[in-house]
């Protein structure tokens, strides 16, 4: 209900006149964008990714509003050598999925667009426990489906109630990380295979190799198993980070100096992850957590982001953001 209320606010002060206003307000010198999945068919995929409609959008509206698109290393140098108030956009896509190249690198280079991409080790060896790929295609595969783990059955004939239901697994997930595990059995039973659905979602290693010397992208690490850190003792989530990292230098045989954090909330990341990246060597580190960069000189390792994507996004919802009306829209209804 809060999903649908927002979007109503977000269309509302697109007409309404106060943008101009709420972004004087709530807007800030610099904006990080967060994406994962470029998708040519969105409902086929249960809305769990960008459209290349909204995609297109945002770098059509970032350029004519006035936002520079600059990498990240660069943003976090204007931002501290340059006393105008300049906009800056930094874009961003976690996990390594294979059409950040084939649908969106396009779009980017015909906007002369740098970006980053975050990559786990599991996503290119084929390991990670991709649980929401899993999810997803026993959602897409199936009209009912059982969550043992959760005690509840859906029933979900078309797309709209697939990827409602998608949903709902998926937050009972972000509510504890430890559930990763509960899934499963689930999956077993219904015959699906995590490292078949890596294999079809994500880079592999060549292609990698070959986006790594692309002029417009830069490589990031997103730890080894995209487990949420926070929820390891600190030598495991040291582990997580350092060794994402030598395996993306040894692999790509250039630096990677920044990471983002696996979900990147309150629940998986905190101050010692921040110590963590610095010990490890990285130059910033990204969350999940909403908004702006606001500071001339911000925290390099808790970075926040502005999501751009799934079941309720629109070129409403994402110039809401940009302009600071979602973080209106928190203050009024708060942020859960």
């Amino acid at each position: 209900m809060k999903r649908l209320l927002k979007a109503g606010i977000f269309e509302a002060a697109r007409w309404s006149g106060l943008t101009p206003a709420l972004r004087r307000i709530f807007a800030g010198r610099a904006a990080i964008l967060m994406f994962h999945e470029i998708q040519q068919d969105c409902r086929s995929e249960l809305m769990a990714g960008t459209s290349v409609d909204v995609f297109e959008h945002a770098l059509r509206w970032l350029r004519q509003e006035g936002w520079e698109i600059v990498s990240l290393e660069a943003c976090i140098e204007r931002l501290a050598m340059d006393p105008e108030p300049r906009r800056y956009a930094v874009l961003t896509f976690d996990d390594g999925y294979r059409d950040n190249v084939s649908t969106a690198l396009p779009i980017l280079e015909r906007n002369n667009a740098p970006f980053t991409m975050y990559v786990p080790t599991g996503a290119l060896t084929r390991t990670l426990q991709s649980w929401w790929l899993g999810l997803r295609e026993l959602f897409r595969s199936k009209d009912k489906v059982a969550i043992d783990a959760m005690g509840v059955r859906f029933c979900c004939p078309d797309l709209d109630s697939k990827a409602s239901a998608l949903s709902k697994v998926s937050e009972w997930i972000h509510e504890d990380y430890h559930r990763v595990a509960m899934l499963a059995p689930t999956f077993r039973k219904a015959g699906l295979s995590l490292s078949a659905l890596n294999e079809s979602y994500f880079l592999d290693e060549r292609a990698l190799q070959d986006l790594a010397r692309h002029p417009l992208a830069s490589i990031g690490g997103h730890t080894g198993s995209h487990s949420a850190l926070a929820c390891l003792d600190v030598l495991s989530a040291r582990a997580e980070m350092a060794d994402n990292r030598t395996y993306l230098e040894d692999l790509l045989q250039r630096p990677v100096r920044h990471i983002a954090y696996p979900y990147g909330n309150s629940r998986a990341c905190g101050p010692r992850e921040e110590r963590l990246a610095e010990e490890v060597g990285f130059l910033t580190a990204v969350t999940a957590r909403h908004g702006q960069v606001v500071d001339c000189k911000p925290n390099h390792f808790a970075l926040p982001r502005i999501g751009v994507g799934g079941q309720f996004d629109s070129r409403a919802a994402f110039e809401g953001r940009m302009n600071g009306i979602q973080s209106a829209v928190h203050m009024l209804l708060g942020r859960a």
